[in-house]
């Protein structure tokens, strides 16, 4: 994936003066006499890589957390995993978002076109104190679990803020996952409670929950009380609550606490666990991760900050639902003085516009979403840039899969020229991002701006060897404060040192096949577990997708290799499937153009061996393709979670394909 090597974006000298990171880079300064007030950012990256504890320490004060820091930033830093993080901390996550108790916004809503809300910080904080009262009154104490199977509806945020206080964990899914995609999940860490809803909106659609969430209640013993929260159900049957086991309207749940107006804010450790995550799960029951509440905490105020950018003033959007990850990174925002934007439903109502409508009317000033839906309103030809004012937004965020660089160049000639474009990678497995935005910094063409502050991020070769300008694996050489603090019901640790930390002795292996740039910049190539390989040499799947999408008769593709000849354990062949536009058919002419397209901007080996057109693309509820779920098809072996997919049934139009038989 080549790129320029001029900026295709720079902030003007006015704008770095006013941001959060110079604000930091001038506090720390002063604070340690490191002389990074004049410094760039890779000296500033390189101070937190070296200073672990003063650049922490930075964090916590310039964040303004409340609780006690203590006066031991880290012990064992060198062990990964093994180290641990502000041993005599004690803080409180929600007391660190509820901060605010003004009649500002805290959130705003929009429930696709049906339904508009907004809660001040007091509003807010109220709504809270009663969630948390009812929680307490039914017996939820710290450490136990809280689930939600909710849409992106502002009680979701309040079940979390309440849970939080209390230091009960939670966990959340979306409620498109089916009943046994949701015992796959909350079943493993037995919830005490759970809340619902009772019906959501999809691309106009009214969809009805409670008849899930019976089988789930039925199935689910550790179950105390099911909480239904209004919200579309009525007009999608109005199924009765008393169907549900354990069931109860969130209007009767609070009732006996509806005078409460103040939180008791339960002050623990900062590795108390806060979230329980869940791995994608198609290749097997998904993995419970959990997170702890002060390397959360930290890790989001560093990254919207002094990454994004975001000030006490701002208007925080991302699109997401409950069951990703960056619903979590998102509602954080409340932590640096954001009113958090949310949204529910389809991002296509109104043809794609209505995130821009959203936008404007509330003046948002960061704009998150997935690579996924840059390149479907660009494949839709839509340019906001004519149609919106989007005269507040300074950062649009992208994530969820590689963005290749022409969408680079499509959203700074369609959406909005000056503006902060930041592609972001991490994950769910440490709730945040390894690679991301500078705001001081410039924008290069298919690049991600930079590895995070206090995160050692590298690319190692096979031999665990430091890689400049080549492909290899995505590292973190370091331990750092958001790392999990373990997988659910893993108790010696077992299962979380395989998944990170055989491949390289005390060093994280993310699973990400990447290059570190000549500008200190990196470009994911994909999941390296994916990577195809033929004749030995390996190719990142974004590589081809790039050149495959670009042409405008392919709506989206996905590639695996394909063991060839089949049960040699010999040499693979790259197949690439397309899903093409309404109507259209995959002839010669056009087989021909594609392979022509990806050999002339990429090289022979990455020419497929066969091209085959599908009807659709399998994804998470996420939206990631599963290359792997695909590849296990084609070779006859078992999905082994197909409830982790929002679109199970895409899987049948690659299974017995006769053209890859020969």
């Amino acid at each position: 994936m080549s790129t320029s090597t001029a900026p295709i974006w720079q902030p003007s000298a006015q704008r770095i003066a006013g941001t959060r990171l110079t604000a930091f880079m001038a506090a720390a300064d002063k604070r340690w006499n490191r002389r990074l007030a004049s410094a760039d950012f890779q000296a500033l990256h390189a101070w937190s890589i070296e200073y672990p504890e003063e650049f922490w320490a930075s964090v916590w004060e310039f964040g303004e957390v409340r609780g006690e820091m203590g006066s031991t930033v880290v012990i064992d830093r060198e062990r990964m995993p093994g180290a641990k993080w502000f041993p005599e901390a004690r803080l409180n996550f929600a007391e660190n978002l509820l901060r605010r108790r003004d009649t500002s916004d805290a959130l705003v809503f929009w429930g696709e076109d049906k339904v508009k809300g907004r809660a001040s910080h007091a509003e807010l904080y109220r709504a809270v104190a009663q969630t948390a009262a009812a929680l307490r009154a039914m017996g939820v104490t710290k450490g136990d679990r809280v689930a939600a199977y909710l849409p992106n509806v502002p009680a979701a945020l309040v079940a979390m803020l309440a849970t939080a206080s209390i230091g009960a964990i939670f966990s959340s899914a979306s409620p498109d996952f089916g009943v046994q995609g949701v015992l796959d999940r909350f079943g493993q860490i037995e919830p005490k409670l759970l809340f619902v809803c009772d019906g959501y909106w999809y691309n106009g659609k009214t969809v009805d929950c409670l008849g899930k969430v019976a089988e789930i209640s039925a199935q689910m013993p550790s179950l105390e009380r099911v909480v239904v929260v209004p919200y579309a159900g009525t007009a999608a049957g109005g199924r009765d609550i008393a169907a549900v086991p354990h069931g109860v309207s969130l209007a009767d749940f609070l009732a006996p606490v509806a005078g409460e107006r103040e939180i008791r804010f339960e002050r623990l450790p900062f590795d108390h666990p806060l979230y329980i995550m869940y791995s994608s799960g198609t290749t097997g029951v998904p993995k419970c991760i959990v997170h702890c509440a002060g390397g959360t905490l930290l890790q989001h105020i560093k990254e919207h900050q002094l990454h994004g950018d975001v000030h006490g003033d701002d208007r925080l959007f991302y699109f997401t639902t409950c069951g990703w990850m960056m619903w979590n990174w998102l509602v954080s925002g409340l932590a640096s003085g954001a009113t958090l934007l949310l949204y529910d439903g389809s991002p296509f109502v109104g043809r794609g516009n209505i995130l821009f409508d959203y936008a404007d009317a509330e003046g948002m000033t960061h704009f998150g979403t997935s690579a996924k839906f840059i390149d479907a309103i660009a494949k839709i030809e839509l340019k906001p840039l004519r149609t919106h004012k989007l005269e507040h937004l300074r950062a649009i965020f992208s994530t969820g899969s590689p963005l290749v660089a022409e969408a680079f160049d499509y959203v700074y000639a369609n959406i909005k020229q000056d503006v902060q474009l930041a592609s972001v990678s991490g994950g769910t497995d440490i709730v945040s991002c390894f690679v991301l935005g500078n705001p001081n910094g410039a924008v290069y063409r298919g690049e991600i701006q930079c590895a995070g502050l206090g995160m050692a991020v590298d690319v190692f070769d096979d031999a665990g060897r430091p890689l400049r300008g080549a492909k290899g694996e995505l590292v973190c050489t370091r331990s750092f404060p958001v790392m999990p603090i373990g997988f659910w019901k893993d108790a010696d640790g077992a299962k979380y040192r395989a998944a990170y930390f055989e491949r390289f002795d005390n060093i994280w292996c993310h699973g990400d096949f990447a290059e570190r740039t000549a500008h200190d910049g990196f470009i994911i190539y994909g999941r390296s577990d994916a990577t195809l390989n033929p004749g030995g040499v390996r190719i990142g799947t974004a590589e081809i997708y790039r050149q495959v999408e670009k042409l405008v008769e392919v709506v989206e593709s996905l590639v695996i290799g394909q063991d060839w000849p089949p049960g040699t354990g010999g040499d693979v062949r790259v197949v690439l499937f397309v899903k093409l536009r309404e109507g259209m058919a995959l002839d010669d002419a056009l087989i021909s153009r594609i392979k022509q397209v990806i050999k002339d901007n990429t090289t022979p080996r990455h020419v497929p061996g066969k091209i085959l057109q599908v009807s659709d693309i399998p994804r998470t509820k996420s939206g990631k393709i599963v290359e792997l779920a695909v590849r296990n098809v084609v070779h006859g072996a078992a999905v082994k979670n197909v409830e982790a997919l929002a679109n199970p049934e895409a899987l049948d139009h690659f299974r017995d394909r006769a053209e890859l038989k020969s």
